[in-house]
């Protein structure tokens, strides 16, 4: 998963995601990926629902989606 997020980043293509939170729940997010640290186990990305950017723990990531018609310009 992680080469295919970073093919993502590197083509600034938003991806969708369904991610696990603290509480449990899973959340389906836009995001374009910024930076991956394999070392650390996190991505930051922005996150187009909040309009500000996030760190995502790699592991809780459930499930990754390309998203069409969202590039960064």
């Amino acid at each position: 998963m992680i080469q295919e997020l970073r093919r993502y980043a590197a083509r600034q293509q938003a991806v969708e995601i369904i991610y696990l939170k603290k509480d449990g729940e899973a959340s389906r997010r836009t995001i374009r990926v910024v930076h991956i640290d394999g070392n650390k186990g996190s991505l930051k990305a922005y996150c187009y629902r909040r309009k500000a950017y996030r760190v995502f723990v790699l592991e809780n990531i459930l499930a990754i989606a390309p998203v069409s018609g969202y590039f960064a310009g």
